[in-house]
C-alpha cells in the first residue's frame, strides 16, 4: 500500500528550509528521578514512557518533549565550562508567566533569577543537574524593537524585580503593559548570571 503524503521536490531546495519546530530535548542525568519529577513539576508535563535507561515525558502535542538518559556514574555539572548556557521556555503572556510562578513557589520550586530584560520578562530556575532554565514572556507588541533603544544600549542585561510584587499587582488588575515595563517592582540590585 502507498501513501499520499508530498515531500519538498527537488525545484524548492534552493528555497530557504528551516525547522519546523525544536522537538525534544535530552538531558544526560545522574539524579534521573529527582530530574524528571522537577521537570514533570515544572511544565505540569506526563510521563510518556519509562524504562532502566530512558525517560520521556511531554507537555503539548509532541509525542515526547524532554528525554532523560539514567546515568549515574557522571559527575556534576561544572560552573564554567562551554556549552549550553540555558534553555528558554516562553509562554503566551506575563499572566501565564506570573501563574506560572505562583504555582511553582506552591511547590517550592523559586526563581534564582528575576529579571526584565527588555524585550522579555524572565524568570530563571535551576534543576536538580544545575541545568538553567528560563522562563520568558514577551514585552509589548514588537520585542525585538528593544534591542535598538538607548535604555537597552546602556543596560543590555535589565532590571531585576521582585515576582511576589508582581504578582500582587498582576491579581489587583494591573495591565501587562504596567507589568512588562522596565523598572516595575524592580529590587535595585543587578546580579549578572
Amino acid at each position: 500500500m502507498t501513501t499520499s503524503q508530498t515531500s519538498t521536490s527537488s525545484a524548492d531546495t534552493e528555497a530557504r528550509i528551516v525547522p519546523a519546530r525544536m522537538a525534544h530535548l535530552v538531558l544526560q542525568c545522574a539524579r534521573r528521578a529527582d530530574t524528571v519529577a522537577w521537570y514533570q513539576q515544572l511544565f505540569q508535563a506526563h510521563l510518556v514512557f519509562e524504562d532502566d535507561v530512558l525517560t520521556f515525558i511531554t507537555y503539548d502535542d509532541e509525542h515526547h518533549r524532554l528525554a532523560f538518559f539514567n546515568m549515574p556514574d557522571l559527575s556534576p555539572k561544572a560552573e564554567r565550562v562551554a556549552g549550553v548556557h540555558h534553555i528558554a521556555y516562553s509562554y503566551n503572556d506575563i499572566g501565564e508567566l506570573l501563574a506560572t510562578y505562583a504555582r511553582l513557589k506552591s511547590l517550592g520550586i523559586l526563581p534564582f533569577w528575576c529579571i526584565n530584560h527588555g524585550p522579555t520578562t524572565s524568570l530563571y530556575y535551576r534543576d536538580p543537574e544545575g541545568n538553567d532554565i528560563e522562563l520568558q514572556a514577551d514585552n509589548g507588541e514588537d520585542p525585538g524593537a528593544y534591542f535598538h533603544t538607548e535604555a537597552f544600549a546602556q543596560n543590555n542585561l535589565g532590571v531585576e524585580f521582585d515576582p511576589d510584587e508582581l504578582v500582587r499587582m498582576w491579581r489587583a488588575g494591573a495591565s501587562d503593559a504596567e507589568l512588562s515595563a522596565v523598572g516595575t517592582a524592580a529590587t535595585g540590585k543587578s546580579t549578572p548570571m
